[in-house]
């Protein structure tokens, strides 16, 4: 009898183990919004994604640094919108048909974010596994590294997975613009 219950224990402690393994293969894959910005693919984790909308009803506010793009009405509220490819260094994105403003979600202390970021065209959700996300590169990339959560691999390509924390680091851009203000006033001044 003693054999039977280690038998039916050790039976159980495997089933257990798999399970185990099967719960943290489940955790190591997140889902991921791929889009397109200035040649490149990038990716945002898909929990940080509120919603998608074409672009267009944009309000310009001035005396802004180039990358904000101005503000839209979103049911009511009042959201932000942050031309990433300015934002990174480059020139503004180019409007066409595919370009569209994905809304992120962001969370700072006790409060939420929404902010807008224009991009040149959303792709798909995809799932990526942990195994297949490298370190950011310690140079060589067209943005920040400190903008680089990881390189995702994905059917034999790379896509830079942001860190939308810190590319949208809500201190950072009223820093930014204020500084931007200023700069303006000096030059207006002058």
């Amino acid at each position: 009898m003693g054999q039977v219950v280690q038998q039916t224990t050790a039976a159980a402690e495997r089933a257990a183990g798999r399970n185990a393994v099967i719960a943290a293969s489940a955790a190591e894959i997140a889902q991921y919004l791929t889009f397109q910005l200035s040649g490149e693919m990038y990716a945002v984790g898909i929990l940080n994604v509120k919603e998608i909308i074409e672009y267009g009803s944009l309000t310009e506010i001035p005396m802004m640094p180039a990358f904000i793009r101005g503000v839209i009405n979103l049911r009511g509220s009042v959201v932000p919108v942050i031309d990433l490819a300015a934002r990174f260094g480059g020139h503004q994105t180019e409007t066409s048909r595919r370009t569209c403003i994905v809304i992120i979600e962001l969370t700072t202390a006790d409060e939420r974010h929404d902010i807008g970021i224009v991009v040149d065209a959303v792709s798909e959700v995809l799932e990526v596994s942990s195994a297949d996300i490298e370190p950011p590169p310690a140079f060589g990339a067209k943005i920040r590294a400190d903008f680089i959560e990881g390189m995702g691999k994905i059917a034999g390509k790379f896509v830079i997975i942001l860190d939308i924390q810190k590319v949208l680091s809500v201190e950072e851009i009223a820093t930014l613009a204020t500084v931007a203000e200023h700069g303006a006033e000096a030059g207006g001044t002058a």
